[in-house]
């Protein structure tokens, strides 16, 4: 196993590196091609959130992948690469698997256990997979990780360690206040129509909020989300909820009659600046609440300086969370992941040597039938019972010779350091390469099928 990662995220840069290091929803196509088509990378995957921005890849040089990943994430972001290098980290092999594992977990995230990590990774592999870069060991390293995620979050109380990261700003606006109790009756702003602010929209409307605009560049995807709020059945059905979708050009107009304002956009620029936030305060006496999960951020820090307005966002969210507490089930998460690794570590291994084993099956089939070809023309007068029971009877001998061995290689491949035996199998029988290399080329061609199949 080759994996490289490399990336950073609220745990090693300050707010305004990653702000400089975000990536553009429509850049991350472009970045996966570039980085396939770089000379040391096989694969790649890059997740991107509100606090990490993490390029994954199968390489076979690590330097050289180090170089290029991190070349590749300054150029596709706003920075320079000497910015960057200061907050970047980088994980290989092993370490790679448990540093994904433990994402997927909330283990690494702001608010320990948050659960929106999963769907984020389950886009990242989406999009891999659109843009043809997820080959067998990405594949295969991203669904398990959302399987080990989705595991932690059954078997242990990691979901008590912490909450998703809008029901945590949210709490941060409340002031220590029941949620539901602060926000029940008022007007809520939501700028931006994607998962994130769809989840703040649905959690508001959960919550009890009185009425709710969503304000987005495609008004249609506002509507839309303005609809499932609202329809029977919805978060907002119950509570009475009254919501409608606004255009962005509404926002200073919406904003002098809210009363919280949750923003997520992916925008490059502020949606909102100090100067808007202080013209929507005027001749008010009631605050006004700010949840900013923008990354790079929508609304000006300048606005924590408005009297009356009260601004949570990333950075500020990070400071909270730092103090929060931890739950003993983190432990039971992490002893998890260290199994998880292991298995996974294990089944890779397994794996690279099934093309030789496969490789010398088939050799051994094609010996037998080259032996049979042989036996006809010295026996022609054999009746097809007797020339059936003879074959049957060699291809049992050399299956039951084999079977040992080539089960055997598979244990020990699987164990660390077990990489070199599939090149002992491949020398001790004279294997082909070639034939080695075209089942391996089978494998992934099948892996690819079925990942465009589960797309469908």
């Amino acid at each position: 196993m080759s994996l490289l990662v490399v990336g950073l995220s609220h745990r090693t840069a300050p707010v305004s590196a990653l702000e400089r290091a975000a990536l553009a929803p429509e850049v991350r196509g472009k970045l996966l091609q570039e980085a396939v088509a770089a000379e040391p990378v096989s694969e790649a995957a890059v997740l991107s959130t509100c606090n990490r921005i993490e390029l994954y890849a199968d390489v076979d040089k690590f330097h050289a992948g180090v170089a290029e990943l991190s070349t590749l994430l300054a150029r596709h972001g706003a920075a320079e690469l000497d910015e960057l290098t200061p907050y970047l980290y980088v994980h290989y092999e092993d370490r790679a698997v448990h540093h994904l594992f433990s994402v997927a977990c909330g283990l690494d995230s702001m608010v320990v256990g948050e659960g929106q990590i999963l769907g984020q990774i389950k886009d990242a592999l989406a999009v891999a997979q659109e843009q043809h870069t997820a080959g067998r060991l990405l594949n295969d390293l991203f669904q398990q990780a959302l399987r080990v995620g989705k595991r932690a979050h059954s078997e242990t109380g990691i979901d008590k360690a912490g909450q998703s990261l809008v029901t945590f700003g949210l709490e941060q606006l409340a002031g220590g206040a029941d949620v539901a109790d602060w926000a029940r009756g008022r007007r809520a702003l939501v700028i931006g129509a994607g998962s994130m602010s769809s989840l703040a929209a649905t959690t508001l409307a959960r919550a009890g909020i009185g009425e709710l605009a969503v304000a987005n560049r495609t008004v249609e995807r506002a509507e839309r989300l303005a609809q499932i709020l609202t329809e029977p059945g919805g978060p907002g059905a119950a509570t009475g909820l009254r919501a409608r979708a606004v255009a962005m050009s509404a926002v200073d107009e919406e904003l002098a009659a809210a009363d919280v304002v949750v923003s997520c956009t992916g925008a490059t620029g502020l949606v909102l600046g100090a100067e808007a936030v202080a013209a929507a305060r005027a001749g008010r006496t009631a605050d006004l609440a700010l949840l900013d999960l923008a990354m790079p951020r929508d609304i000006d820090a300048a606005v924590h300086r408005v009297e009356g307005a009260h601004l949570v966002d990333i950075e500020s969210l990070a400071d909270a969370s730092a103090d929060a507490p931890m739950a003993a089930d983190v432990d039971k998460v992490r002893s998890l992941v260290a199994d998880e690794v292991a298995a996974f570590g294990a089944a890779q291994r397994a794996a690279h040597i099934t093309p030789t084993v496969v490789a010398l099956r088939t050799m051994a089939a094609g010996v037998v039938a080259g032996e049979m070809a042989r036996l006809d023309g010295r026996l022609p007068d054999l009746d097809d019972k007797e020339r059936a029971e003879i074959t049957q009877t060699v291809r049992r001998v050399v299956d039951k010779l084999l079977h040992a061995p080539t089960v055997r290689v598979k244990q020990l491949a699987s164990e660390p350091g077990g990489a070199g035996y599939a090149d002992a199998l491949r020398e001790l029988f004279d294997l082909d390469p070639e034939t080695v290399a075209a089942v391996s080329r089978a494998d992934t061609r099948a892996d690819r099928h079925d990942a465009a199949r589960e797309r469908a």
